[in-house]
C-alpha cells in the first residue's frame, strides 16, 4: 500500500458531517447550504442543447488530448483573456483538456515529483485539500505557507529559507484564493518565476476562480500573463489550471484544462494516456461553446456582485467579513471557536458554513484558519440574505 495513504486526513466535508452527527437543525428554519463551493446559478442553455444534440457520441472513445477544436477554443480564450501574443499559445503544444481540474491538480504532482529525492511541495495554508493529498501520494512532503491577515492572505515566499526552496520540486498557488479570495498581483507572480528560475521548481497555478471578480475593468491576472511580462515565451516551468465549473456553472461536466510549458505538457499527455480520464465528446463540444462565449460569464458575475452587495451590509458590526479580491467566498472571523460557531449556526438556524480550521493545517506554530469560517455565496440572493440575517442573529444573541 502507498504509505502516503496513512497521512491523508478526512476531507473537510466529512469532518463537517462528523461534527454535526446526531445534531438536528432547528425545523423552524429552512435549510441554507453555504458550505460547499458548488455554483447554483443556471447552467447555460446552449450547453444543455449541445449535450443533447451530440448525445450519440457518448458511444465513442475520446482521445486523451481532446478534440483539436477544443484545444483551439481554449488557446484563443487564453490569448484573449490574458493578452498573450497569438504565436505564444499553440493549441497542439501548450494546451491539454482535462476532466475537471481537481483530477488534473492531483495527477500533476504524481507526474512531476521525482521520488528518488526527498522533495517538498510548497502550498498555501489554508488551501484546497487536493494539493496536500497529491503531494503525500506522490511521495513528497507538504510545506505550508501560512496566509494570514498580516501578509495579505498571500503565501509569504520571501520568508521561505533557501534550504526549503532547494528541496522544492513543485509549488501550488491558488489565485484567486480558496478560501480567502485574494488575488496575486503580476509583481508577485513575476517574483515566483524568478524563484522558479533560481531553484528549478515547477509552478502550478490554480486559477479556477479567475472569472468571478467585482470589476469588469480589473480581471485578475494569471501566471501566463506574468510570463508575457518577463518575455517567457516558452512558459518554462509555468503551468495553469482553469475550469468551467465556476466560470460557466458546469461543475457536473468535469471539464477544464491545463496549459503552459510545452515540454511539460508533452510529458503530462504521455502520463495521462495511462492514467488520465478523457473527456466525453459531447462534453468537449459543450466546452467549446462555453470557452467561446463571454455573455453568460458576465451575467454570472453580475449575480455574485448582487449577493456581495446584499450580504456584506447585513454582517457589518457583528462579523468581520471583508470583500474578497475575487471568487465567491467570504473568509469571515468568528467571535468564538470556528467549529462551535458553525455547529451553533447549523443547530439553531439551519445554515451550513465550513469551519476555517478544516481548510488549514497547523504550521509554524498555529492554524491560520482557526476562528474563521468560509461562507460560499452560491445560493440565491434571497437565500444568502436570509442566511446573513440568521448569522447576525446568532452573533447578537451572544
Amino acid at each position: 500500500m502507498n504509505p502516503g495513504i496513512e497521512h491523508l486526513q478526512p476531507y473537510p466535508f466529512e469532518r463537517l458531517t462528523a461534527l454535526r452527527k446526531g445534531v438536528q437543525p432547528n425545523a423552524d428554519y429552512s435549510p441554507i447550504a453555504l458550505h460547499i463551493g458548488e455554483p447554483k446559478h443556471e447552467v447555460p442553455a446552449f450547453a444543455l442543447e449541445i449535450l443533447q444534440r451530440y448525445q450519440r457520441e457518448y458511444g465513442n472513445y475520446p482521445a486523451s488530448r481532446g478534440l483539436p477544436e477544443l484545444r483551439r477554443a481554449i488557446a484563443d480564450w487564453l490569448i484573449r483573456r490574458f493578452d498573450l501574443p497569438h504565436a505564444w499559445v499553440d493549441p497542439d503544444r501548450h494546451v491539454l483538456p482535462v476532466s475537471g481540474t481537481r483530477e488534473a491538480l492531483f495527477a500533476f504532482a504524481q507526474f512531476i515529483i521525482d521520488r528518488a529525492t526527498p522533495g517538498l511541495v510548497v502550498m498555501p495554508n489554508p488551501f484546497y485539500q487536493i494539493y496536500e493529498g497529491a503531494a503525500l501520494l506522490a511521495g513528497a512532503e507538504p510545506y505550508f505557507l501560512n496566509c494570514t491577515e498580516e501578509n495579505g492572505f498571500l503565501p509569504d515566499v520571501e520568508a521561505v529559507p533557501p534550504s526549503v526552496w532547494e528541496r522544492t520540486q513543485l509549488l501550488y498557488l491558488c489565485t484567486p484564493g480558496n478560501p480567502t479570495g485574494t488575488v496575486a498581483s503580476l509583481g508577485y507572480l513575476k517574483r515566483l518565476i524568478e524563484l522558479s528560475d533560481k531553484y528549478g521548481f515547477v509552478i502550478a497555478s490554480d486559477e479556477c476562480y479567475s472569472e468571478i471578480f467585482p470589476r469588469e475593468d480589473a480581471p485578475p491576472p494569471g501566471l501566463l500573463q506574468a510570463c508575457r511580462e518577463v518575455g517567457r515565451d516558452d512558459f518554462r516551468n509555468c503551468v495553469v489550471f482553469h475550469s468551467l465549473s465556476k466560470r460557466s456553472n458546469l461543475p457536473g461536466l468535469r471539464t477544464g484544462f491545463v496549459a503552459g510549458d510545452a515540454e511539460l505538457m508533452k510529458k503530462f499527455l504521455l502520463y495521462r494516456t495511462y492514467h488520465g480520464c478523457a473527456m466525453p465528446l459531447p462534453v468537449q463540444r459543450a466546452s467549446i461553446a462555453a470557452w467561446n462565449d463571454e455573455e453568460h460569464v458576465r451575467n454570472n458575475r453580475d449575480l455574485y456582485r448582487a449577493k456581495f452587495a446584499a450580504v456584506r451590509p447585513l454582517l457589518e458590526g457583528v462579523l468581520e467579513a471583508p470583500a474578497p479580491d475575487a471568487a465567491f467566498y467570504l473568509w469571515a472571523k468568528t467571535p468564538v471557536d470556528d467549529e462551535q460557531f458553525s455547529l451553533a449556526l447549523f443547530r439553531d438556524y439551519n445554515v451550513s458554513v465550513l469551519p476555517g480550521s478544516y481548510l488549514s493545517r497547523e504550521a509554524h506554530g498555529f492554524v491560520p484558519g482557526k476562528n474563521r469560517i468560509r461562507i460560499s455565496l452560491v445560493a440565491t440572493v434571497d437565500e444568502c440574505v436570509e442566511a446573513a440575517k440568521r448569522i447576525r442573529a446568532l452573533v447578537e444573541r451572544g
